[in-house]
């Protein structure tokens, strides 16, 4: 099963300090989305081997073919400092 970021209120650049939506005046959650949705503007998504927490470990389930700027299906985020 792929994670994939989700069309909600956590994800709309909308979305303010207290989960207020400053499009609609309300508070929301994260099980909320509408219409008026845009996406939060991200740092570019650097996803490959490099940055995965399985690279070169025993857990990486391609040991023989990872290798920098690869990705497979079992790529895991590192810890953020």
């Amino acid at each position: 099963m792929a994670i994939k970021l989700a069309h909600n209120c956590i994800n709309c650049e909308q979305l303010q300090d207290g989960n207020f939506c400053k499009k609609h005046k309300v508070t929301v959650g994260e099980q909320y989305t509408c219409d008026s949705f845009n996406m939060k503007a991200a740092i570019l998504d650097e996803r490959n081997c490099l940055t995965c927490a399985r690279y070169e470990e025993t857990s990486c389930a391609n040991p023989e073919k990872a290798a920098p700027a690869m990705l497979c299906a079992s790529w895991a985020p590192q810890a953020q400092a």
